[in-house]
């Protein structure tokens, strides 16, 4: 967490009696992992957290103004004695958000980044909100991470999972996948959580990219196929039977000795429906023996899914090599769907690419009816996100899946789409 603060110049006095003006100030405090959070919680989750941040911080300054601006900012206006309580004010928010926040009973604690500026009272208020906004992009400065190889901390943490998985920690939550026009879950996708002794349900945000950097993914990740076996078939017994999808880590596809084990864990288990979600990118790497290694996940009856596509380096000239018989298209497209001009038209000619090469498609990031409305329309088949459900551990997943949940989500998806159609239709 990174705070900084602008001290707004002063004209000198001659008379050193004269008292100082009172000084309005400005604080900005950032959230600068919104995106992050937004993928591990949900829309609707980070913008509890950020209430309650607000909250905290309005009873802690009683006498200041506390407002969101923004999805990820919040602004605290006050009036000082002096520009040197502005330090102090600016410390006092960095402790008041340094707080981990319970939201449905994951410890989130967001990366912040404050910064302060201060003014005379009679100054230029919007002179005084520049200053704290400049203020504020040199606390994100500080605050970012360096990039560096993989080293102590990646090994720390690699450690720190393989030492999760012997005490079994770790555990799987499932987000459904709902088939639009069917109103039926056919499959889920896996998702790890480190139930952590101390610091509770840890998200994979905080280990999965140190343990991938340091390309150490192989136990984690046959621990999760062994792992997703077992949870198919306590959901089979409850009369549910859904295939599971799992995540396969770049590197994992060019090592041998990785798919010969995942292919003998999958074929101890005949009754297994799984399928591996791989992304352009890691096919990119090295795509002979990804390719090769693919074929042979397909010849034993794992689906394979292209995730994140239009994300990275989209290369028709491998798409059209893989046994993929799923397209997943990236959240960033399915987040601004109904509020862009452009993304429709993207999301729809890669619907339509996609089933001229016999595959289906899901559009994952999906949080408003409307967003689900529209790829309806669109031809989407398959929808996954926060506005279907989030990831649920094994019991909630069972229950949803019972009460069939996700009707309420996708009945009546055609009745909102009208209006966005006709503009996607005219672009």
């Amino acid at each position: 967490m990174a705070s900084l603060y602008h001290l707004a110049p002063l004209t000198p006095r001659d008379d050193s009696t004269v008292p100082m003006a009172r000084q309005q100030g400005r604080v900005l405090a950032k959230v600068t992992n919104y995106n992050a959070l937004r993928r591990d919680i949900g829309v609707k989750a980070i913008g509890r957290v950020m209430q309650d941040m607000a909250a905290r911080l309005r009873v802690a300054m009683p006498d200041a103004e506390v407002e969101p601006v923004g999805r990820d900012v919040i602004e605290v206006a006050f009036s000082i004695a002096e520009p040197a309580a502005l330090a102090q004010i600016v410390v006092k928010c960095r402790a008041i958000c340094g707080v981990p926040i319970q939201v449905d009973r994951i410890s989130c604690l967001p990366k912040m980044a404050i910064a302060g500026a201060c003014a005379p009272a009679d100054g230029d208020s919007t002179l005084l909100i520049e200053r704290a906004e400049a203020a504020l992009t040199d606390a994100e400065a500080a605050a970012a991470p360096r990039t560096r190889p993989a080293g102590a901390v990646e090994e720390t943490v690699v450690a720190e999972v393989d030492r999760a998985l012997d005490r079994g920690e770790m555990v799987l939550h499932y987000q459904p996948k709902v088939h639009i026009r069917r109103q039926a879950i056919d499959c889920v996708e896996a998702l790890v959580r480190w139930q952590h002794p101390q610091r509770g349900l840890v998200l994979p945000g905080h280990f999965i990219p140190a343990t991938e950097r340091a390309q150490r993914m192989e136990r984690l990740t046959l621990w999760t196929i062994a792992q997703s076996i077992v949870d198919q078939r306590a959901l089979r017994t409850q009369g549910h039977d859904v295939r599971i999808f799992i995540n396969i880590s770049g590197h994992l596809l060019a090592d041998a000795e990785f798919v010969r084990l995942a292919c003998a864990c999958i074929a101890a288990a005949p009754d297994a429906r799984l399928g591996f979600e791989v992304t352009e990118t890691s096919v990119i790497r090295d795509p002979d023996a990804a390719i090769t290694h693919l074929r042979e996940f397909d010849r034993i009856g794992v689906r394979i899914s292209i995730d994140d596509y239009g994300a990275g380096l989209s290369s028709l000239a491998y798409l059209k090599q893989l046994p993929a018989c799923e397209l997943k298209i990236d959240k960033l497209f399915i987040t601004q769907l109904t509020s862009s001009n452009r993304d429709p038209l993207i999301v729809r000619s890669t619907i339509d690419l996609a089933h001229a090469l016999d595959m289906e498609v899901v559009a994952e990031g999906v949080e408003t009816q409307a967003a689900l409305a529209l790829l309806s329309v669109m031809g989407c088949d398959m929808a996954q996100g926060y506005f279907i459900s989030p990831a649920l551990a094994l019991t909630p997943l069972a229950a949803f899946l019972a009460a069939e949940q996700h009707r309420q989500a996708t009945q009546d998806v055609r009745g909102s789409f009208t209006r966005r159609a006709a503009g996607w239709k005219r672009g």
